[in-house]
């Protein structure tokens, strides 16, 4: 092959990082440059990054298509994606996964209109999307007892898919189309430390931040705390014995309990090491 059509080929193939909001949204539907959510859009987050915006309010179900012309849009053909998602965006991208991840999709040339699709690059299609892997601060796949106990608004349609049983069977958690998920563990929780069992980040649990398996949530904690299993890093299982999802690994366990759950509109608390890990990795 020549140099030329070296060139030409390279320029065709791009990275992009896609940001997946949780609870309460922010960023406009749609607009993918808009960063809202998360912080300021000049702070560096991962290669050409989308903020993948959905409501933050009704079932994952009904806004889960949000996504998937975003991955639709940025992964498919020859470009690529790194992801990264917060709290219920973690069930966002699962979902999709699970779900979608083994369906034919169209691939896409990746300039959305307002409503965030795509058009068409070449009629063909492709099996799922091409993803790198995916990083996930404070997680909420697992649910969060603070849902159980209706300590969020009971009319929000989201809060009932939040409940721990209900997260939990969702979607097959370990199928996770051999995507890597990396998960970050925040663990300055104080204000509902009655309701959420184990270390929490004010709103999700160890058993939901760090993945941990089961149909149900369980106490973890941090190595210090002798009267609590250890959430372990990387992909061994819990003390206890109790294993993670397939392909989920622990990669920060916020041991000096210094990583709430919140953004606060500057990319904080425990999405400060998402973001970290994203401006140095997805590239």
């Amino acid at each position: 092959m020549g140099i030329a059509a070296l060139v030409a080929l390279s320029s065709q193939a791009t990275n992009y990082s896609l940001w997946i909001n949780g609870r309460t949204g922010g960023g406009q539907v749609g607009n993918h440059a808009d960063f809202t959510y998360w912080g300021p859009s000049s702070t560096a987050a991962g290669v050409n990054k989308k903020s993948v915006n959905w409501d933050g309010y009704n079932h994952i179900s009904s806004q889960n298509y949000l996504v998937r012309d975003a991955l639709d849009c940025y992964c498919t053909g020859n470009n690529w994606c790194y992801i990264a998602a917060h709290s219920a965006g973690n069930l966002m991208i699962g979902y999709a996964l699970d779900l979608y991840g083994g369906t034919a999709r169209y691939k896409k040339t990746p300039s959305p209109n307002s409503s965030g699709q795509c058009t068409n690059s070449d009629g063909t299609t492709q099996t799922g999307w091409n993803i790198k892997w995916v990083d996930i601060g404070g997680g909420a796949a697992g649910g969060s007892e603070l849902a159980d106990a209706g300590s969020w608004a009971l009319s929000e349609p989201l809060v009932g898919d939040l409940k721990t049983s209900t997260s939990r069977a969702m979607y097959n958690h370990n199928n996770t189309r051999g995507k890597v998920f990396y998960m970050f563990a925040g663990a300055k929780g104080t204000l509902y430390s009655g309701i959420l069992p184990g270390q929490d980040d004010e709103a999700v649990a160890y058993h939901s931040s760090g993945g941990v398996s089961g149909s149900s949530g369980g106490s973890y904690c941090n190595p210090s705390d002798w009267f609590c299993n250890d959430l372990t890093l990387g992909t061994a299982a819990n003390e206890g014995g109790r294993v993670k999802w397939t392909n989920h690994t622990v990669s920060f366990r916020d041991d000096a309990e210094a990583f709430n759950h919140y953004t606060s509109g500057n990319w904080a608390g425990i999405i400060s090491k998402v973001r970290a890990d994203m401006a140095s990795y997805a590239n």
